[in-house]
């Protein structure tokens, strides 16, 4: 992984939410158990909140972790001390180090040089012709201040990603925008009310009450036109 924004101004990006999200993160991981298999890399970590979900995986043979950031690699492992964790980026991996799969969760965002690390990850995966799963926030026109503040350096739209993942490599499996609901609410409170930080109670409310219905509609009816984020499964070729 190339050299994440040292410009963020948090220690704990979207971990507390995200704690609290676990029917959001078990549908970013049901988009993704399908191409998650066999030798898996995550890239960037974090503390190792989707990493557990991965493991749960019946396919996933092995995980090996990629954090860059000091901070989050001992509280990931004191959670996970079974799993590999290389403190670093995808330079730091050993040369000829090969992967099944690799996933990235709200990670390629905060990458300046987006197009040099997909390149990247593309040669990592190529000799299995493996998937590469990432979720990114979504749609520029909801650029906010906490998303600087969480060091992002875009939010990006399904062409932008598609041509992106194209140019560095990769056949599109399937690209979609997720989350339809949760577009609007981060309008409201962060682009219009520009807040800073999460409510940790509606994020609970949203996830246990709001999210699994308005999911169920759009993983099962029909692709929203927007979301708050984009999913995307690409082939390495």
């Amino acid at each position: 992984m190339h050299e994440p924004n040292a410009t963020a101004a948090t220690e704990d990006f979207e971990f507390a939410a995200l704690s609290e999200a676990l029917n959001y993160r078990n549908a970013i991981i049901n988009e993704f158990k399908s191409f998650l298999g066999g030798r898996v890399l995550e890239v960037g970590a974090g503390i190792g909140q989707t990493s557990e979900a991965i493991l749960r995986l019946p396919g996933v043979r092995e995980l090996v972790a990629l954090e860059p950031d000091p901070r989050f690699q001992d509280r990931f492992r004191k959670r996970l001390p079974d799993v590999l964790l290389v403190g670093g980026t995808t330079r730091d991996l050993p040369d000829g180090e090969t992967f099944s799969s690799a996933v990235m969760v709200n990670v390629l965002e905060h990458i300046e040089h987006d197009l040099a690390e997909l390149a990247a990850l593309r040669q990592i995966l190529l000799p299995a012709k493996g998937h590469l799963c990432i979720l990114v926030p979504a749609r520029p026109e909801i650029f906010s201040k906490l998303d600087a503040h969480f060091g992002h350096f875009r939010r990006y739209t399904r062409v932008d990603l598609r041509d992106k993942l194209h140019r560095a490599g990769f056949d599109i499996v399937s690209l979609h925008y997720f989350n339809f609901v949760g577009y609007f609410a981060w309008w409201l409170r962060f682009k219009v009310m520009q807040s800073m930080s999460f409510d940790i109670n509606q994020v609970r409310l949203f996830d246990r009450r709001i999210f699994p219905v308005a999911y169920a509609l759009e993983s099962r009816l029909v692709r929203p036109p927007v979301g708050q984020s984009l999913i995307a499964v690409a082939r390495a070729v």
